[in-house]
């Protein structure tokens, strides 16, 4: 009787911690992730994980101490805007060593710019960008290129690390140039 009682609170007690460990990943920030994933790279000894995740640490701990007079702390949308600066970084790169036939650093930078994306949420296809930029100029009545900073940046207010800029800007100066 009593080995049955203590297996059924074993039983109780380990699949707490398993629903509390669940709920904690849930609740994580960005920065929560970051850490984990660079505790786990250390552990698994990936050299171009470690490197990048650092290179990410770096950044945000500069923004920290740019923003301290300002606010608290970094919020989840304001990584995501630096890791987006960072990929869109990576993405110039990569162009700049294609034109000089560096393949060596461009498989740097595309390795680099994986471990990026794993923290951004999942981007829109060129299509739903179309429709997003085309609502958005019905319904605030933008016309020419001159709203093209009003459109701008009102993508990225309203779509923080969802929507790639670089596809944003081309699809709306096309909108808007017509």
């Amino acid at each position: 009787q009593g080995l049955v009682e203590n297996n059924k609170k074993n039983y109780i007690s380990n699949n707490y911690i398993k629903i509390k460990n669940i709920k904690r990943s849930l609740e994580m920030g960005l920065i929560d992730k970051i850490n984990e994933k660079y505790k786990v790279s250390i552990k698994e000894k990936d050299n171009n994980a470690i490197n990048t995740l650092r290179l990410i640490k770096s950044v945000i701990k500069d923004k920290e101490i740019e923003l301290r007079s300002k606010q608290e702390k970094l919020l989840d949308k304001d990584i995501l805007t630096l890791l987006q600066n960072m990929i869109k970084q990576r993405k110039d790169s990569i162009e700049a060593f294609a034109k000089a036939n560096r393949s060596d650093l461009i498989v740097k930078e595309e390795n680099e710019l994986l471990v990026i994306e794993k923290f951004l949420p999942q981007q829109l296809s060129e299509e739903k960008i179309k429709e997003i930029i085309a609502k958005i100029i019905d319904e605030k009545n933008l016309s020419s290129l001159k709203d093209m900073g009003k459109l701008m940046t009102i993508i990225k207010t309203n779509y923080v690390g969802k929507i790639d800029m670089g596809v944003a800007g081309k699809i709306a100066k096309s909108s808007l140039g017509n």
